[in-house]
């Protein structure tokens, strides 16, 4: 079993029926990352120049035939960031460079499969709210995905030129110390092993053959 797999109690997460405040135990406090603010960025870059390395195998027979890219993590690197509070808003502008990192499947010329590490630079330039100044500092974080679903091999140096969709998520956050309602401790269910049963369906067979023995009257 599991949380969600039909394990009844008041103590597992799941929807809320009823009172909420019914069964409220106490106040806790939990270590947690506090999102501040946030907001997300789609695009879709042409023909952008991907410069592969580490490939794997080493040293491929080129040209390479581009398969796929993907992103390899859905963190990115936030480089060259720039916060510049507004006079008159609650709001700041925060403007970086996302890094994405890419991992990019192609075939070269000997016909041997194979992958590369690459990556993508976004540039953001967006207002996001950010708390006022503490002792403990506030992170601008990337979160990120990427995929190039055509590309093609343009430099005896290892580079594609891909059609990418790209989206970034950018977040204002800090660690805290933070103060929440609980129900007290989850309640754990039992463990529902997976099997794969190979006489499923056949020990549902009845014993003998059953059936009237008049069809062919």
């Amino acid at each position: 079993m599991s949380f969600f797999s039909n394990f009844q109690s008041d103590k597992c997460p799941g929807p809320v029926t009823g009172n909420p405040m019914a069964g409220l135990t106490e106040k806790v406090c939990i270590q947690a990352e506090k999102v501040f603010d946030a907001c997300i960025k789609q695009n879709r870059l042409e023909n952008y120049a991907l410069t592969l390395s580490d490939f794997t195998p080493a040293d491929p027979a080129f040209p390479l035939t581009f398969i796929s890219a993907r992103s390899s993590s859905s963190k990115g690197a936030v480089e060259n960031l720039s916060v510049d509070r507004q006079a008159d808003k609650q709001c700041a502008r925060v403007s970086c460079t996302v890094v994405i990192p890419m991992q990019v499947v192609y075939v070269d010329a000997a016909g041997k499969e194979g992958t590369a590490q690459a990556s993508i630079s976004v540039p953001a330039d967006v207002l996001l709210f950010v708390p006022a100044p503490s002792i403990m500092p506030y992170n601008v974080k990337a979160i990120v995905s990427a995929v190039a679903p055509e590309g093609a091999f343009v430099s005896q140096n290892g580079t594609f030129n891909v059609n990418c969709c790209v989206t970034v998520i950018l977040k204002v956050s800090m660690p805290v110390e933070l103060l929440v309602p609980a129900y007290g401790y989850c309640a754990i269910p039992p463990a529902q092993e997976y099997s794969h049963e190979v006489c499923a369906g056949f020990f549902e067979l009845p014993l003998y053959p059953q059936g009237s023995r008049n069809c062919c009257k």
